[in-house]
């Protein structure tokens, strides 16, 4: 259900019958030539329509901005900080409260806004303990991904417009990708990428991590069901609890 096509005479009782809201959060950021800009949006958004269909939840207009301090510098790239990601997300998710959600599921496209989400629902759990906030980004896909993947990744935490992320969006948003374009670039990411600020332009020129060219839709389509999945049982179990304490 898209929250955005309700008015107003009809939505509350709507609200208090599901109270599940769901924002799609992703990026605009530089994805190498053969994927969009808003990648991390598209998906955000096909998940959570996905998401919603099992649980009856509403989905929100997208989050389309995110915090892409690492590849700001990049043609395309729109960076905005960590401070005024958890601050307009502390505002929704009080103003969500307010209507009658009580469970608030952030499914996050992009990794880098891992940080401002994880800290926005501690916030809010501070001020609402009754209200049940997930920040959710592929989870529990690490088992599914190794299974699938034929390239050795280029980093423990990190995939990017590679054979993986090209594969979901083959999935979700093929109409947005030009395979005629992919290409393989797995560059070698030094260790201290990990313990000190470090703008990918130093070791990487197309944002590639990877080999784009062995992307397939059936790849995509294994490790998102999977991801999916638990986004169900996750909201699912938050929902239950919330009745159990009605």
């Amino acid at each position: 259900m898209l929250f955005q096509n309700e008015n107003s005479f009809e939505v509350k009782e709507k609200i208090n019958k599901s109270k599940i809201a769901i924002l799609p959060i992703g990026a605009v950021e530089a994805h190498g030539p053969h994927l969009p800009l808003g990648t991390d949006n598209f998906l955000a958004e096909r998940v959570s329509e996905k998401v919603a269909e099992k649980t009856g939840a509403y989905v929100l207009p997208t989050m389309p901005y995110g915090q892409v301090w690492s590849l700001k510098n990049f043609p395309g790239s729109i960076n905005i900080s960590n401070e005024t990601l958890i601050s307009l997300l502390v505002d929704m998710g009080k103003s969500l409260y307010e209507q009658g959600f009580r469970v608030f599921a952030m499914i996050n496209g992009h990794l880098g806004n891992a940080v401002a989400l994880k800290e926005a629902a501690r916030k809010l759990f501070q001020q609402f303990p009754d209200f049940k906030i997930l920040y959710l980004f592929y989870p529990g896909t690490k088992k599914i991904t190794e299974e699938v993947r034929e390239t050795i990744s280029s980093h423990a935490t990190y995939f990017h417009a590679c054979e993986i992320e090209t594969s979901y969006m083959l999935y979700l948003a093929e109409e947005y990708v030009d395979m005629s374009k992919a290409i393989t670039d797995i560059p070698s990411i030094p260790l201290s990428a990990d313990a000190t600020p470090t703008p990918w332009e130093e070791f990487t020129s197309s944002a590639v991590l990877g080999d784009a060219k062995l992307a397939t839709k059936e790849k995509g389509k294994r490790i998102i069901d999977v991801a999916i999945e638990n986004m169900v049982n996750l909201i699912e179990s938050a929902k239950n609890e919330i009745t159990d304490n009605e």
